[in-house]
């Protein structure tokens, strides 16, 4: 995921925390902060020890961050997300993560424009 798309700092990740809402399902959840300036979407991914040791979380957050790359042109502008992985999220493969995703950010209504869905080739 390119450098302006990231959301990085602890001061934005509380931020998000506070004044987001969130939207779940039992692998991800998803909060979500309207921004009030202008710009791209910023995407920040966290994964708990309780999910792994390291080499597992950031497999995970690897997976998390190239299926959300495929969405970030679809995404609402000005918003900020964190995807928060659960333990469920370790045992997935890429198409797996994609779909759970697709369905929590369309649950949470964060694309701008429908992406086409994952499953479709």
């Amino acid at each position: 995921m390119q450098q302006e798309y990231r959301l990085k700092r602890r001061n934005d990740f509380t931020r998000v925390f506070r004044a987001g809402h969130s939207v779940a399902n039992r692998q991800f959840v998803v909060v979500m902060y309207a921004r009030k300036d202008e710009g791209l979407p910023r995407i920040g991914v966290s994964v708990s020890k309780k999910v792994g040791n390291a080499v597992v979380r950031n497999r995970v957050k690897r997976l998390i961050k190239e299926a959300m790359r495929a969405w970030i042109s679809h995404l609402q502008p000005h918003t900020d997300f964190v995807v928060i992985a659960r333990n469920p999220a370790k045992d997935m493969d890429y198409h797996q993560v994609r779909s759970s995703l697709y369905h929590v950010l369309n649950k949470g209504k964060a694309f701008a424009k429908k992406p086409p869905h994952p499953l479709s080739k």
